[in-house]
């Protein structure tokens, strides 16, 4: 029972304190005046009773009502209903009163008393929330105040405080106040459910569905909400009703539904609150950044950018919002319906109220169901304590990761959860009832809104009946006051009176006395068991969390743990990699204990050394894959297994399982400990009062949190018995539990600080590794100093101060772990009430525990050092080069795989990678050399390195290794040779180190100069790089030619210069010295007389040899070979000749980046030179590199031309100019120069009158014959796509037209002067690309092929006219350069303006491409795969565009055109094009000869960076590494696949040279320009001195060396055709991507350097050669073959290889001095030329080295594969593309050669004859012959058949050694079965035999032994 009121206050306007603009309100009576005893008066009444403040109104204003709510300092709520009515002031007091407030009102002068109105409030105080009933009392006071009823207000006010009504219960309450009034007021029937009347459907209408979820979320994750309306009531009601959708959870921070104006700064409080404010004050709201506003009036709810709520977990929202809008929206449904029912309304508002309320509860039914499961009760007596174990709940509801739970769990809503309904022994509700009974219900009916409705419909008529138990009663009435009187009424009401206390009082007391006699009320409380409901773990595995097929993998891990117990250590190990991969799973996990918990007997289980590293790995892996919060009870259970397994480590020393696994987070959460501890304790209290005997206690105590049903029911039902019984013991009973319950907790803490002394102590105490890591205890804080700040906590000083800076030693540990137990005791032991007395034991109890267990500790750690270590693998050393060094010896790492599957195993195969091992660096290499980690394969050795020159990123990583739990520092390093090394430093590497390993790395990738790199200091082992100061008479080369160019160039101006006294040494001497001194010779050598004297008259014989080696310089023997000019040192020049060769930039002043000799007009004077060069970027102006020598037509290469330049370029030559700048003269010099190099083709200087335009194409027209015109549409195509179809170059084409653009060329063949030939057609390359054919407007071939008559003078216009004909020469220029040039028409040039991509697309692009080849990791997101990354690097594109330049210019060359490629600075596309173009057309540049000298010539001596594209020194760091030649040899690779049989080259050239080209291993690639090097030193030296043969400065000479060892670089294909000019397709679907990207040997690393290889693979073999004498084992001939591991061409090599391979085994097992591989291929293929002239075959082409007779098409297709025969497999392999025929040939006169002719005279002696197929000599085929046996001369003759009478050969029988039966080999005649063949060994040779059937054989065989035997 409680009162119905507890206090009546009536609060006035104050008149005394009017001061402001604000009044205030006063009390003016309260009713009783003294408090209640229970029930304090609450403070600040005045205050909510006009929230926006109190304030005189000039007009009377309606009574208001409404309820504010007022929480004390015991949170207990009281309802204020305020009751507002407003009575006008009196008169005397206007004067003084309205003073200040006359100023600010609009109205001057008085005003009149009757229009000032004052607030006055009737307020009822009471803890009951009876809205209605208070609204009817305060009124009734009110109507009886003014309609001047004739009951006294005192006795209405008495009955009020007096009436007593009960609380819950469900009864109805009449009450009167005796004015006639009566109320019936309904109680609920159990108050701990909210009651709401209709105010939640009132929220929902105002806000809608998805809002207030927000609001819910929002308050259940402790979020503050703001309630913004205009009215109270509204804002009172949205409170209450968000209160009343948290049933079950009850809010428990700041509620203020009505908060006054004047406390508005409460809404800047840090904590969580409900506060509802009026919108009045909207603005001063806005400015709160953490509030979330929901606004009644508006229906919005506003969250700020930082708020972020979490939601209800996914399933869960949709199916809420579902119901609701079933609720609320019922016609939703229908509203698609063709026949909606007639009506579907929702309910009426409190129904509707009810419903959903219901949703809401159905929502916490699945939200908490099992939460009974999870409660760890504590203690049963005096009170019962209790624990959620919200770890637990997580895992077996898999939503750990569910952010919403996770908050509510741990919010105080969720705490008071616990507390209040936590204990089984106590009232329930209608919540618990469905916890407990319809769990079931709700997860079958949440897939179907129907029956969910159903339900929800259920609980709602439980709700509405338990606030409305009985049909209304209409038996109110209650008196309303008469029409409020007309606000203007001039007669006054009267004030409201001040009322007689005593009388009140009256009242009061003599209620107060009935009361007192009153027999006491006795509520029956009906308290009970609460049920649990059905348990956690089974829903969840339906629901399907359960991992895929656990069935097999569970069976792994019994299998292993079995095999590990009966000590088959070699199965289990085989079984461990599956093993860890499947602890992964939870269910493998809980397998593994239960597994373990078996092999335990007596708490303990002693293993041996193998057996508890097995163990402990296991362990280690399980708990690395659990959380730290442990929500599936893992480590709880593992807990009393790892103090149970064990080993002995000495006498009387024992190492526990616990010292191994301490590396987890989970031991320092101290929320696991205490969940461990409670789920113990409560074991062990529930053993206690089980009268069961001590069999169960154990099992209990095994079975830890996660325990099965049965247990944990027993618990709660237990307590819920003991609670029964409690009052009916005695009290000696009670104090005798309770006691025993103390000690129980108390015995437990002992254990507990045991077991974290056990876990948190390291095994070596010197080094604190887990308290450092995660800063023990909650991951509040984590210092760096030993003691984290969290263990610090409950102490005030921190541990410094005690230790000043000592050296930390154990005591520190031992410090930081006291404190952890110690903070973890007082916890629970204040949370389980343990007494003083016991927790102050405890606390001295502990420090000793820890020391020990330090103690124990030291001793199993001197033990354990003792052990031998477990095997870590050794560390491989790696073979290093000649002259390499080690930087840094190994460091252990683990190379960690990257995103390339092969080696991981992904795609089936071993997994090869993670593989422990060690990394070097040297001068040279990065070396990995390790082996894998998989068992399976860990004898494989795994290596994987590159050049340090080739590092592009270095990154740091973190990498945790799935077996140890460590997190480790790694380093990710990216190379340029496409490869990729993940490490991770071994813990046994200290961090300092890895740090002196980066700087190492970093000095040596990036050197201070040139000679710091390896191909400089290699040999210097030791020295530095300084200069050497030695004073010897040949003084240091190198500082001797950098004087002397120095001192070049300082008389560079003079006309001579002065001759330096300089004796050059004795040849003796200079044989030994690099001839660099020749160089110098030359560069100190006269200035010429610009252009006059020709070089040879001005050199000195004694400066001829000097000038040898300029000669002998790549360029000059190439311009002598192309005809280009010579050095002849006759002075008679033949005039004649157009070109000459320049000295003009000899000192390298005209242009530091271009050799030293340039090809120039014969007619330019060499000053002309100076002045040209200057227009072109960085001088590099226009000189001849090729010319084709059949047509003459030459190519140019230049730079762009500066940006000045071009406009006098294009300008024409009479241009208006005032006066002749010196533009204009540079610009017609350079007109000059362009007309110089046409007039050089002898198609210009025809007789035919070609350059005057009269007979400008006729003649040519006429002549252009049938081949030509099938060719020519291609170009007009090819020109088209080059120069790309949209953007038109002004002034260049007189529109953008196709028409027009295409007639820029316009072809005619020229004849070749005297020789009428037809025109070598060409190649095109494979077939399938012959798209390219239809790439062109079909109008725009009819132009191109002359069909329109040109117009010989005034045609349409000039510029047409012109065009018409093929230009004479084509500048390719670049499009952003030639804009604004206006092209003039008279000229005989023609510029192809091209897009060209510069620098950094090709450095960006690379960057991508190394991703897409070597991934840093793999994924599996589609927009990351191969080919979608390698498209978006936009190489191929890059490659296309060069390919399609060079066939453009191809072409023109083709066609007798001239082409000056001019593009950006000259010496990066420029290269690539002009390279590229003479490679096409030249077949000489495809030998291994050319191709060397092409890329010396232009991209050594033209001076393309190499240093500075490579990133190779300090300064060019920033620039990044731009792979332009690599680029280039991407585009050779495109063509050599193209025409396979066109390079004399293979695949693995081109390779070799990517490869090295970056590696810095030879010099060739070094600097520049060959001006660097020869001021380096390092030009000539190539050919100089060998002081260390194994170290090559160039990498031309390593290629010829190795060259004559190996066929490596060889092409067996190589077959070319005279003059052939190629020209491949360059679609991007016509290219591949280059194998040397993608490809990796693990084996052996890069086999680039080939002397490692080498070495490596006879390391190999000789380490497998002891294993030989084992031979009871068949040994398989078999291997397999890994892709990324194998070198596939060395396993698997081809057919040619093979066979030159055995001939040299052979060979030296015949001690024959071995013969050149190149001989014997030549000797093979001269052999096979006179055979195919024997047999009279049609030769395709003279001058083929192998004959061949395919068809031109296939020769063009390049691989042509024979259909295999009975016939020469060796003869298929060498022709592999040459020989169409493959039938058994049986008459060639072939082996005639290799065996002497034998001619017998006297008649055949024959014992035994008939037929048998031999194999042939080497490269043979194995042959049908006419076998005779002859005893008489003991001899074997063979004939090529029976008729024959010229014997073939002859076998001395008394050579033989033995005859066995053979094994078929390569090429042997099919379908013969295996013993038809025998072996017959000579001292010589074996040779090979097969009969025709096996009994022949064997008669062979007998007749030939008998004749040995004979013998």
């Amino acid at each position: 029972m409680a009162r119905l009121a507890d206090y009546f206050v009536v609060v006035g306007y104050d008149l005394d304190k009017r001061g402001g603009s604000e009044g205030q309100g006063h009390i003016l009576q309260r009713f009783p005046e003294k408090d209640w005893e229970d029930n304090p008066f609450p403070q600040g009444i005045e205050l909510f009773c006009q929230p926006n403040g109190w304030q005189l109104v000039p007009e009377r204003e309606r009574p208001s009502f409404f309820v504010s709510v007022l929480t004390d300092i015991n949170s207990e709520r009281h309802y204020c209903a305020c009751f507002t009515f407003w009575e006008g002031l009196d008169n005397p007091q206007l004067p003084k009163a309205e003073a200040s407030e006359v100023d600010e009102d609009e109205v001057p002068g008085l005003v009149q008393p009757a229009q000032v109105f004052a607030p006055k409030s009737l307020v009822l105080v009471s803890r009951l929330d009876h809205t209605e009933v208070f609204r009817n009392c305060l009124g009734l006071i009110y109507a009886v105040h003014v309609d001047s009823l004739s009951v006294p207000l005192e006795t209405v006010i008495g009955n009020l405080l007096t009436c007593i009504i009960p609380v819950a219960g469900g009864s109805q309450r009449t009450i009167t106040l005796g004015a006639g009034d009566r109320q019936v007021i309904q109680t609920p029937i159990n108050d701990s459910l909210p009651v709401s009347g209709s105010s939640v459907a009132h929220l929902f209408r105002q806000l809608g569905i998805v809002n207030v979820l927000y609001l819910f979320c929002a308050a259940l994750t402790e979020h503050k909400i703001l309630f913004l309306s205009s009215s109270y009531q509204r804002l009172t009601d949205a409170c209450r009703a968000l209160l009343a959708i948290m049933f079950p959870l009850k809010y428990s921070f700041t509620y203020v539904p009505i908060l006054p104006g004047k406390l508005l700064e409460v809404l800047s409080t840090p904590t969580p609150f409900i506060i509802g404010v009026n919108s009045f004050f909207r603005s001063e709201t806005q400015e709160l950044l953490d509030v979330i506003i929901a606004d009644l009036d508006g229906g919005t709810v506003t969250i700020p950018e930082c708020v972020h709520i979490s939601l209800l977990p996914d399933p869960l929202l949709q199916q809420t919002q579902t119901a609701l809008s079933m609720v609320l929206d019922p016609e939703l449904e229908m509203a698609d319906h063709a026949f909606p029912p007639s009506s579907t309304q929702p309910s009426t508002l409190k129904i509707q109220d009810k419903e959903i309320r219901a949703v809401f509860l159905w929502l916490f039914g699945q939200l908490f169901h099992g939460y009974r499961w999870c409660l760890h009760i504590i203690r049963i007596h005096p009170e019962p304590v209790i624990r959620f174990h919200k770890a637990a709940f997580l895992g077996q509801r898999a939503l750990t990761e569910d952010d919403f739970l996770m908050k509510v769990l741990d919010g105080m809503a969720f705490a008071g959860f616990i507390s209040e309904r936590g204990p089984p022994y106590r009232p329930t509700d209608l919540f618990d009832d469905l916890i407990a009974n319809q769990v079931e219900r709700i997860r079958q009916e949440e897939c179907s809104p129907h029956k969910v409705m159903n339900h929800i419909k259920e609980l709602a008529e439980q709700l509405f009946k338990n606030e409305n138990p009985y049909p209304a009663v209409a038996m109110h009435k209650v008196q309303r006051p008469a029409e409020s009187p007309g606000h203007n009424d001039p007669k006054n009401l009267a004030m409201f009176p001040l009322l007689d206390d005593v009388t009140v009082q009256l009242f009061i007391d003599h209620a107060a006395a009935k009361l007192q006699t009153a027999p006491p009320v006795v509520k029956a409380e009906l308290k009970g068991m609460v049920p649990s409901g059905p348990p956690l773990g089974d829903i969840v595995d339906r629901h399907g969390h359960v991992l895929a097929n656990s069935a097999r993998r569970l069976e792994v891990v019994r299998n292993c743990i079995t095999y590990i117990f009966d000590n088959k250590m070699l199965e289990a190990k085989k079984l461990m990699p599956a093993v860890l991969r499947a602890l992964k799973g939870r269910a493998a996990r809980v397998c593994l204990t239960q597994e373990l918990n078996q092999h335990v007997l007596q708490n303990r289980a002693v293993l041996d050394d193998q057996q508890f590293d097995y163990i402990v790995r296991m362990m280690n892996c399980t708990l690395q894959d659990c959380s730290h919060m442990d929500e599936h009870g893992i480590a709880a259970i593992l807990l009393p297994l790892v103090t149970a397994f064990c080993r002995k480590l000495g006498a009387g020393i024992t190492q526990f399982a616990y010292s191994c696994v301490q590396e987890h987070m989970v031991w320092t959460n101290m929320q696991f400990w205490e969940a461990m501890f409670y789920s113990d304790v409560q074991n062990h209290i529930r053993a206690l009062y089980l009268e069961a005997d001590g069999g169960e206690q154990s099992i209990a105590q095994e079975c830890g949190p996660a325990a099965g049903g049965q247990e944990l029911l027993g618990a709660l039902e237990l307590a819920s018995e003991q609670s029964r019984l409690w009052p009916t013991l005695s009290k000696e009973q009670q104090s005798e539990r309770v006691q025993k319950e103390e000690s129980t907790v108390f015995s437990q803490a002992i254990h507990y600080a045991n077991r974290m002394s056990y876990l948190l102590l390291p095994l070596d105490t010197s080094k604190n590794r887990l308290l450092n890591r995660s800063g023990i205890g909650d991951v509040e804080s984590v210092s760096n100093s030993y003691v984290t700040n969290s263990i610090a906590g409950s102490m005030a000083e921190s541990y410094d101060t005690e230790s000043g800076f000592e050296d930390a030693e154990s005591s520190d540990v031992a410090n930081s772990v006291v404190r952890f137990i110690n903070r973890f005791v007082d916890k629970v032991c204040n949370e389980s009430g343990v007494t003083n007395e016991h927790l102050k034991a405890l606390h001295t109890m502990i420090p000793d525990i820890v020391q020990m267990h330090i103690e124990t500790l030291d001793a199993v750690h001197r033990e354990s050092k003792r052990l031998p270590p477990i095997q870590k693998p050794k560390l491989l050393r790696p073979i290093l080069l000649a002259g390499e060094e080690l930087v840094m010896d190994g460091m252990r790492v683990h190379l960690i795989s990257d995103g390339r599957e092969e080696a991981t195993g992904a795609l089936g195969g071993p997994a090869l990678l993670p593989a422990e091992g060690a990394i070097f660096l040297t001068t040279y290499r990065l070396i990995f050399k390790g082996t894998p980690n998989d068992p399976l394969v860990g004898e494989q050795v795994v290596t994987r390195s590159f050049p340090i020159a080739s590092l592009t990123k270095e990154k740091r990583i973190s990498v945790s290794l799935s077996m140890d739990q460590f997190i480790q520092e790694g380093l990710q390093l990216r190379s340029c040779t496409f490869q990729l090394l993940k490490i991770a430093f071994d813990e046994e590497v200290a961090s300092d180190l890895a740090e002196v390993f980066r700087k190492h790395m970093h000095k040596l990738r990036y050197p201070q100069h040139v000679q710091g790199t390896f191909a400089f200091t290699v040999g210097q082992s030791g020295k530095t790089l300084v200069e050497h100061k030695t004073k010897d008479k040949n003084q240091s080369i190198k500082t001797l030619s950098k004087n002397l160019v120095k001192s070049a160039k300082r008389t560079i101006g003079r006309q001579y210069v002065t001759r330096k006294k300089y004796s050059p040494p004795t040849w003796e001497n200079r044989s030994s010295l690099q001839s660099e001194l020749d160089e110098d010779e030359l560069s100190v050598s006269e200035e010429l007389d610009q252009g006059s004297l020709t070089l040879s008259s001005t050199i000195r014989s004694s400066d001829r040899q000097t000038m040898s080696n300029v000669v002998e310089r790549a360029c000059c023997r190439d311009y002598q070979r192309l005809g280009l000019g010579t050095l002849s040192n006759s002075l008679t020049r033949s005039k004649n000749e157009p070109f000459r060769i320049s000295t003009v930039n000899r000192m390298y002043t005209v242009c530091r980046s271009y050799p030293g000799l340039l090809i120039v007009p014969q007619s330019i004077p060499d000053s002309t030179i100076q002045r040209i060069s200057r227009c072109y970027r960085q001088n590099r102006f226009p000189v001849v590199c090729w010319r084709n020598s059949r047509t003459k037509a030459v190519l140019l290469r230049s730079a762009g031309l500066h940006a000045k330049g071009v406009v006098g370029f294009f300008k024409s030559p009479n241009a208006t100019s005032a006066g002749p700048s010196q533009a204009d003269s540079t610009s017609l010099e350079q007109e000059k120069y362009m007309q110089a190099i046409i007039s050089s083709m002898p198609s210009y200087c025809e007789p035919s009158g070609r350059n005057t335009l009269g007979g400008f194409t006729s003649t040519h027209m006429s002549t252009s014959d049938s081949s030509d015109k099938l060719r020519q549409p291609k170009i007009g195509a090819l020109m088209k796509q080059v120069m790309g179809g949209k953007e038109d170059v002004p002034g260049t084409f007189s529109r953008g037209a196709l028409g027009q653009r295409a007639r820029v060329i316009s072809l005619s063949q020229p004849r070749v002067s005297g020789k009428a030939r037809n025109p070598p057609g060409g190649k095109w390359g494979s077939i399938r690309g012959s798209g390219r054919l239809s790439a062109y407007n079909p109008e725009v071939g009819n132009r191109l092929s002359s069909k329109e008559s040109p117009q010989p003078n005034g045609g349409p216009s000039e510029a047409l006219f012109l065009r018409q004909q093929r230009a004479y020469l084509y500048i390719i220029g670049d499009k952003t350069q030639l804009k604004g040039g206006k092209q003039d028409s008279f000229q005989q040039w023609e510029v192809v303006p091209i897009e060209v991509c510069d620098v950094r697309q090709v450095k960006n692009s690379f960057k991508k491409l190394i991703k897409a080849c070597v991934p840093s990791s793999a994924t599996s997101e589609p927009s990351m795969t191969f080919h979608r990354c390698l498209e978006e690097s936009e190489w191929m594109c890059l490659l296309h565009r060069v390919l399609q330049v060079s066939v453009l210019v191809v072409e023109l060359l083709d066609t007798g055109s001239s082409v000056m490629v001019s593009l950006e600075d000259g010496w990066d596309v420029t290269t690539q094009v002009v390279s590229l173009v003479q490679l096409l057309s030249d077949p000489y540049y495809r030998t291994f000869d050319g191709f060397r000298l092409l890329v010396e010539k232009e991209w050594l001596s033209f001076g393309h960076r190499f240093s500075h594209r490579g990133a190779q020194t300090l300064a060019s760091q920033s620039s990044g590494f731009t792979p332009v030649f690599l680029q280039f040899l991407d585009c050779v690779h495109q063509i050599h696949l193209q025409f396979p049989m066109e390079f004399e080259f293979s695949q693995y050239y081109l390779k070799f040279l990517a490869y090295h080209y970056v590696s810095n291993r030879f010099r060739t690639f070094l600097l520049d320009s060959d001006y660097e090097r020869i001021e380096l030193g390092v030009l000539y030296e190539e050919k100089g001195e060998r002081k260390n043969p194994q170290v090559c400065k160039s990498v031309w000479d390593y290629i010829d060396r190795l060259n004559k060892k190996t066929p490596i670089f060889f092409n067996y294909m190589f077959s070319p055709e005279d003059e052939e000019v190629l020209r491949p397709y360059s679609f991007i679907s016509n290219l591949k991507v280059w194998d040397f990207y993608t490809e990796e040997t693990l084996s052996e690393g890069p086999s680039y350097d080939w002397e490692l290889v080498q070495r490596g693979r006879q390391e190999r073999l000789a380490e497998e050669v002891p294993d030989k004498p084992d031979t009871t084992t068949p040994k398989s001939q078999r291997r397999i073959v890994w892709p990324c591991y194998d070198s596939r061409s060395r396993v698997v090599p081809d057919a040619i290889t093979k066979l030159l391979q055995d001939l040299q085994s052979l060979e030296a097992e015949l001690g024959m001095p071995p013969e050149k591989w190149k001989d014997t291929w030549d000797k093979i293929k001269a052999n096979q030329r006179a055979e195919a002239k024997l047999e009279n075959r049609p030769s395709f082409n003279s001058s083929l080295l192998m004959s061949s007779n395919l068809s031109h098409q296939r020769r063009s297709q390049g691989v042509y594969l024979p259909e295999s025969g009975v016939g020469s497999s060796i003869n298929l392999a060498m022709d592999r593309e040459t020989s169409t025929t493959s039938t058994p040939v049986a008459g060639r006169p072939s082996t005639s050669t290799l065996y002497s002719q034998f001619q017998s005279t006297e008649s055949e002696n024959r014992s035994f004859e008939g037929i048998l197929f031999k194999k042939g000599a080497l490269l043979k085929p194995w042959k049908p012959r006419w076998f005779v046996l002859d005893k008489t001369k003991h001899q074997l003759r063979y004939y090529e058949t029976r008729q024959d009478k010229e014997c073939k050969g002859v076998i001395e029988l008394a050579e033989v050694e033995s005859v066995i039966p053979g094994t078929p080999t390569m090429g042997a005649p099919k379908n013969i079965e295996e013993k038809a063949f025998f072996d017959l060994k000579t001292t010589k040779r074996v040779y090979n035999f097969c009969a025709q059937d096996s009994p022949n054989a064997q008669l062979w065989m007998d007749s030939i032994q008998s004749c040995l035997s004979d013998a």
